[in-house]
């Protein structure tokens, strides 16, 4: 069941431009206020290359982790540093703080979706970060009192199913970016505990130059890495992102499970 190459077409979903300020929840989401607006996008096969962290903001690389099972707690701290030395590997930083725990994420069809805090699959097109919370959350987990020169975020996305995935995730290139489709939105952790929090984060209007991409059938020692915040000015920001429902995908293809980690890199003065 191989599902490669590019597409035609695929529903992106996009957030309206409204005038109230958007929210949503990590699991509640009939308490989102977020406007929908679907635009068919093409979509192209990230791994003909041309992508990088820096330029595009995001690529595919291959790592394979000794951490086990990631629905597990107890392999997060393994993979956590790994993850750590993946990202000193690929930027050259000086210093990287993983700045928490792996999520695993499941595709509606799995019956899992929602089994577990925070774990439905992405479903509208975002950036975790906003400006302002990215260079919060640097100065917040920054190892040490040394000051930073720079500070880039991370997320390192993996699928844990085997391919062809039902619902992979869409990345945006950065550089088709305007700048005028990163809508501030507040993005609330309704956890079952009752401890809520919130942080702003970006929601994506749909822009017409948009450039999307995807890898389609990842193995489990493949991971997508890409950007949310950058506070160097001259690189790629943030990538765009979003779940989505590939038209192609087999009605047999496993129901998607995935993991991703967030990491902060540091470059010192």
């Amino acid at each position: 069941m191989v599902v490669s190459g590019n597409r035609d077409a695929v529903l992106i979903n996009y957030v309206a431009r409204t005038p109230e300020r958007p929210r949503y929840y990590a699991n509640d989401h009939s308490r989102d206020t977020v406007v929908i607006e679907q635009h068919a996008m093409p979509l192209v096969d990230g791994r003909a290359g041309g992508l990088d962290l820096d330029g595009a903001g995001f690529g595919l690389v291959t790592h394979r982790s000794a951490a086990g099972d990631l629905r597990d707690k107890a392999n997060g701290s393994v993979y956590a540093a790994e993850v750590e030395a993946l990202l000193r590997d690929l930027t050259g930083a000086d210093a990287v703080v993983v700045t928490g725990m792996p999520i695993p994420r499941f595709s509606e069809r799995s019956g899992r979706a929602g089994s577990s805090d925070n774990s439905y699959p992405a479903r509208f097109a975002h950036v975790d970060l906003s400006d302002t919370t990215g260079a919060t959350f640097s100065d917040r987990s920054k190892p040490g009192e040394r000051p930073y020169a720079r500070a880039a975020h991370y997320n390192v996305w993996r699928a844990l199913s085997d391919p062809p995935q039902d619902v992979p995730l869409a990345l945006c290139d950065a550089r088709s970016m305007t700048g005028g489709e990163l809508i501030r939105a507040d993005a609330i952790f309704d956890r079952p505990d009752g401890n809520d929090w919130s942080f702003e984060g970006y929601v994506i209007g749909h822009e017409a130059a948009h450039r999307w991409h995807w890898f389609p059938d990842m193995a489990r020692d493949e991971a997508i890495v890409f950007k949310t915040h950058d506070s160097r000015a001259d690189v790629a920001p943030c990538v765009p992102h979003v779940a989505f429902d590939d038209p192609l995908a087999p009605e047999d293809a496993p129901a998607r499970v995935s993991a991703e980690i967030r990491a902060i890199a540091y470059w010192w003065q």
